[in-house]
């Protein structure tokens, strides 16, 4: 009886295994969410241009000052922000942050002069966007991931794209059929609609819930609050800037801003409609870049894990040059295959630069690569700034973008060839801080 027993036992086949998914994916799914309501804002300023300059006569160089404070501040503050998510967590910090930009667009409802417009648009929503920068997204992986983390900073890269889809083409229809200050209140409610997963969903560290970083070997017990936030940021900053790599970094990411957020998401749609193509169409076209800039993004990621990040990112900087090239030739009226293509095209290019950017920045500046890149992202605004002011600026003056689009083609030529230049970092030398 006794060896019958024994034998059923053995022939019994073992329970299922059940898979548990580790949490950090839950923690990259929240943050994947927030990052996309928070995007609702960065489709915005393209939409707006025609509207205030035809209500309030104001002209597309004092629009476009509003925007380039609004994005210099979005890349001046994510340094900041990051250190600022070390001293107080990253809940606190997204949770203000989504609060301050909902306050700053619902306010341009009652704005009545260019400063208000300076004030709520660039100043408030410049800071809360800030912290919702891509520090955001760098500090998440670097803290829950050890393995795969140039997927995931892909995969959350994307995110401001797929807001950029689903905002875009719904914003313009509500800009066209009503007038331009619902779409201001929706994106006020987008940002706030966040808040709640934010604060309830969003862990700080994987110690938080007793679990070791995605791929960890070991358990990393979660650090101490670091005080001095904005000490520490600069600290960080000035001893980046004794680097070369450094330098190289900010200057790629600065032409990346430059000829994406600065050029193609403030002025393609008032562009396309100096050549009479209707405002819904060019901001569908916005949003199919958004579209393929997920699948880019995230095969980029994928890229960045398997090949040398500097000779990813020289290809695509020449790539995006060559398609800035041709887009005056394409620019018309009605949507054409070309036009498709160069779209599609532009779109896997968006922010592919951002997996191998983060990669060469964990590479050269280790515990500190989160703060560092808030610097480098800085940078990338500052370009974004600086083209979204004098694009307007070359718009007034000589009544077309041509020269701006030569111009930031020739300028990612140039970053191709700083990418190639980055030195490596030596086995075993010492982080910068």
């Amino acid at each position: 009886m006794t060896q019958t027993t024994e034998a059923a036992a053995v022939q019994r086949p073992p329970k299922p295994t059940r898979v548990r998914v580790h949490r950090a994916w839950f923690v990259a799914a929240v943050t994947f969410v927030t990052i996309i309501g928070a995007a609702a804002f960065r489709s915005v300023p393209g939409l707006l241009i025609d509207p205030l300059h035809a209500e309030f006569d104001w002209s597309r160089g004092t629009i476009g000052a509003a925007v380039s404070v609004n994005l210099a501040l979005y890349g001046l503050t994510a340094p900041f922000a990051a250190a600022l998510m070390d001293r107080f967590g990253i809940r606190r910090v997204v949770a203000v942050a989504l609060t301050v930009i909902a306050a700053g667009s619902w306010l341009t409802v009652w704005m009545t002069a260019a400063w208000q417009l300076m004030l709520c648009w660039g100043l408030l929503v410049g800071l809360g966007s800030g912290s919702m920068a891509l520090a955001f997204a760098a500090t998440v992986t670097n803290r829950w991931f050890t393995a795969r983390r140039g997927l995931v900073s892909g995969i959350l890269t994307a995110a401001s794209a797929s807001g950029q889809l689903i905002f875009l083409p719904l914003l313009s229809w509500i800009i066209d059929r009503y007038d331009w200050r619902p779409a201001a209140v929706t994106v006020a409610l987008a940002a706030l609609a966040v808040v709640p997963f934010v604060w309830l969903l969003l862990h700080d560290h994987p110690a938080d819930v007793g679990q070791k970083p995605y791929g960890a070997a070991e358990f990393v017990p979660k650090p101490p609050p670091v005080p001095g936030a904005a000490r520490r940021a600069v600290t960080v900053l000035l001893s980046a800037v004794r680097t070369g790599p450094f330098w190289l970094l900010a200057g790629t990411f600065a032409i990346c801003g430059a000829s994406t957020n600065g050029l193609i998401q403030t002025h393609f749609i008032p562009a396309a409609h100096d050549h009479h193509m209707p405002v819904q169409a060019a901001a569908s076209l916005l949003a199919v870049i958004g579209v393929f800039d997920v699948v880019g993004t995230i095969a980029s990621g994928w890229f960045t894990d398997r090949f040398e990040p500097r000779r990813l990112l020289a290809v695509y900087y020449a790539l995006r040059g060559v398609s800035l090239m041709f887009l005056p030739l394409l620019l018309g009226p009605a949507v054409h295959p070309p036009m498709i293509f160069f779209i599609v095209f532009y779109g896997l290019d968006w922010v592919a630069t951002v997996p191998p950017t983060l990669a060469l920045c964990r590479e050269q500046y280790g515990e500190d690569s989160a703060i560092v890149f808030g610097w480098v992202l800085a940078s990338h605004q500052v370009g974004a700034a600086v083209v979204a002011f004098l694009g307007g600026v070359a718009r007034d003056t000589f009544g077309s973008y041509d020269v701006v689009w030569y111009a930031s083609g020739a300028l990612c030529a140039a970053a191709a060839l700083m990418a190639l230049v980055i030195r490596r970092r030596a086995a075993g030398e010492v982080a910068v801080a």
